[in-house]
């Protein structure tokens, strides 16, 4: 058995892109071997910033040979035929062919064998193939190649069983060198060199397999192995912050993008000025995160220390006193900006940045960014009661929770809007509860974020949510398969673990009414740029649902179709059946998520149990018999059965306990008391059970006949009380 080893040496791949190009070489070459018919025992992919390398182990040293078959006519066929078939074959006498013995009589065949291809030869097409699909997410030309790459290739390794394979990489086709000649096609031609560290090792050096190669870059200081650079990093930086009682802020995006940043790391520790240090820890980590990507490290209560990690791509020749000086100076000049952005802010109040919203658009049909916050300022009124939140408080917190965004610091760093906001409200002598709402009325921005608890910073999480989704449903930009340019999805995620997570008791379709009113009385634009001037949006209409006692907005309608769809993908993840959701959705009445849920688990534990899952398959029998005839009779056979016609014990006990478990249902359900209700469920089985075995619903006596089909009917009619069982699955 044999081994490939390939490597693509280029200029530096972005780090972000390095891991999936990676997957992807190995998964086009994998591809390519198994169209070929090549079987291997592994493949493993390499990649560090300057090189993608892949070895497959366990090759064979050829191809399979391909036996081929070609069925002629029938022995004593005429002539004519026979030397056709064989002319056509290639075969030079009728002794040449096979004679064999089938059903309908004896016939020719011509059998041909194709020697398959030494592997050496076939894998260059494979490997060319995969070089030029590799899938980038940019890509560039260089030179006067007309090949697109991530970055300029520079040399291609590829070694078969030890020995280089003739593979010739396209790279020029007769473009002008600028020099007054025209090239001939010219192209990279692999071999079996590679060179090692830019700095440290340039040399180029020979490979005759991947555990030589392997063996020699390490010694030409480049680690192959993603994971073993990780490891280094991690464990080299913990050690340097312990020999000062600190530790590294845990970051495992910058670890991940470091460790695609070099090829030989050397984490060194740095020193950050004391004059910096009054700066807000989170300006520092974010400016030494996104410019210099260094590690931050925090002291034993947590907070920021000031020392940093940065990972060198070489020791240095004085044991890294240079390179670590180097980066203090340029991390000076760096936290030298944020402290003059810090420092020039806040010579002005939030209060007084305010009306500068007015400049900033937030969509061109929805108004600007001052409008947005006096809609979300009269949204958390609205939502304080159900929040238990100061209503004040809580306006006041909405009214400055996106003037940050006009300052110097959220223009440098914008992914500290809200954080700065909470620093500038507090510097202004802005109660606490108003300065921590700033900070988390974005939150949570994904499923690991934290969800605000706090009364007033939950009242205006979810109005600045909210007015979000309400105005671009209301304008149609409704996200659509996997295109959702707003983040709807999300903020509908957010609202949903917000009033989950803190158990508010608010009906949604309420609160989505007053956010269209908001809309509808706030410039609210159709076309045109921020400043046309403002016209009622049309589509807002009230209309009804059945189920539902009173109408509501048809955008609200809309909305809550969509956060069915996001509560059922949001609990799928606990294992909380869909199926079951939508039947409690369907049912109509239910927009009160904690409730929802409730019920949800109450139907879920009912239908788990024996009564349950026996009570659904009778449910089904008696719809799927009034269903079919209705259809037939063309009538419904809702309402309720007489009474005075029923002439069997089973029926009356029937229609008996379903008047009982009916009124039952309605009060267990007013009550909120959901297990009661599913207790009025199980009391059904048994009477449904004995009708089924022993009353015969399409009797002969038309009037008894439709009695029974109404009685039928009510059992639908009884379950659909607590959900809509038509949606239950299983």
């Amino acid at each position: 058995m044999a081994e490939l080893l390939l490597e693509l040496l280029s200029e530096e791949i972005p780090a972000r892109m390095q891991a999936r190009a990676a997957e992807d070489l190995k998964r086009l070459i994998c591809d390519g071997l198994e169209k070929a018919q090549l079987s291997y025992e592994n493949a493993q992919a390499y990649v560090t910033p300057r090189r993608l390398a892949l070895v497959v182990d366990g090759l064979p040293e050829k191809q399979p040979d391909i036996r081929e078959e070609r069925k002629g006519p029938r022995v004593g066929a005429p002539e004519k035929a026979v030397q056709g078939f064989l002319r056509a074959a290639g075969l030079d006498s009728v002794e040449a062919a096979e004679i064999r013995e089938m059903e309908k009589g004896s016939f020719y065949f011509a059998v041909s064998v194709k020697s398959g291809l030494p592997t050496s030869r076939a894998v260059v097409a494979i490997v060319e193939a995969a070089i030029a699909k590799l899938p980038w997410p940019k890509s560039m030309r260089w030179g006067y190649t007309d090949v697109r790459w991530v970055r300029p290739l520079q040399n291609i390794l590829a070694v078969f069983d030890g020995e280089p394979i003739a593979l010739h990489y396209p790279l020029m086709r007769g473009e002008g060198a600028g020099d007054g000649s025209t090239p001939a096609a010219a192209s990279l031609d692999a071999n079996a060199r590679t060179v090692g560290h830019r700095f440290l090792a340039p040399e180029s050096f020979e490979v005759r397999g991947f555990a030589d190669y392997r063996a020699k870059l390490t010694a030409a200081k480049v680690m192959i192995d993603r994971n073993e650079r990780r490891a280094v990093i991690a464990e080299r930086a913990t050690e340097l912050a312990g020999a000062e009682g600190l530790e590294v802020r845990v970051d495992e995006g910058l670890l991940e993008e470091v460790v695609g940043l070099v090829e030989w790391p050397v984490p060194m520790i740095g020193r950050i000025d004391a004059a910096f240090m009054d700066v807000p820890q989170e300006v520092l980590i974010t400016a030494m995160r996104a410019h210099q990507k260094y590690f931050s490290l925090l002291d034993a209560n947590g907070r920021l220390a000031p020392r940093f990690v940065v990972v060198a791509n070489t020791p240095g020749t004085d044991g890294g006193k240079d390179i670590i000086a180097g980066n203090e100076r340029v991390l000076r000049a760096r936290l030298a900006d944020a402290k003059f952005f810090w420092d020039q802010d806040r010579k002005q109040s939030l209060d007084d940045r305010v009306d500068g919203l007015a400049e900033r658009v937030f969509h061109a049909k929805l108004g600007s960014d001052l409008e947005r916050v006096g809609r979300i300022a009269r949204l958390t009124r609205e939502l304080a009661a159900h929040v238990q939140a100061d209503a004040d408080l809580g306006e006041r917190a909405a009214r400055l929770c996106k003037a940050d965004l006009t300052t110097g610091m959220v223009g440098e760093f914008p992914e500290l809007q809200g954080v700065m906001g909470r620093y500038y409200a507090l510097n202004d002598g802005e109660p606490a509860e108003v300065a921590d709402a700033i900070a988390e009325h974005y939150s949570p921005l994904g499923p690991s974020d934290r969800c605000p608890s706090a009364p007033v910073s939950v009242a205006v999480a979810l109005a600045d949510k909210i007015d979000s989704l309400m105005g671009f449903f209301t304008i149609d930009e409704k996200p659509t398969g996997s295109k959702d340019p707003f983040a709807l999805r999300r903020a509908a995620l957010g609202v949903i673990r917000l009033i989950v997570e803190n158990r508010l008791r608010m009906p949604l379709l309420d609160v989505f009414d007053a956010a269209a009113k908001l809309y509808r009385e706030t410039a609210l634009k159709t076309e045109g740029s921020v400043g046309d001037e403002s016209i009622t949006v049309p589509g807002f209409a009230t209309v009804s649902r059945p189920g539902w006692s009173e109408p509501h907005e048809r955008t609200s309608w809309d909305l809550l179709d969509f956060f069915a769809d996001r509560l059922k993908a949001h609990l799928r993840v606990e294992g909380v059946r869909h199926d079951l959701i939508t039947a409690v959705f369907a049912r109509g009445g239910e927009d009160d998520l904690v409730r929802l849920l409730a019920r949800v688990d109450a139907l879920k534990d009912f239908l788990e149990t024996d009564d349950g899952a026996n009570l659904l398959t009778a449910y089904r029998r008696a719809s799927n018999i009034v269903r079919i005839e209705e259809k037939r009779d063309t009538t419904s056979y809702e309402g309720e059965a007489d009474g005075s016609l029923l002439s069997q014990a089973e029926e009356t006990g029937l229609h008996h306990t379903l008047d009982q478990a009916r009124r039952g249902i309605a009060e267990a359900l007013a009550g909120e008391r959901f297990g009661d209700a599913m207790g009025c469920l199980a009391k059904l089985r048994l009477p449904v059970d004995a009708f089924f075995d022993n009353v015969t619903v399409n009797c002969e006596d038309a009037q008894l006949r439709v009695n029974r089909l109404r009685l039928l009917a009510q059992i639908r009619s009884a379950l659909g009380g607590v959900a809509d069982f038509s949606h239950i699955e299983g």
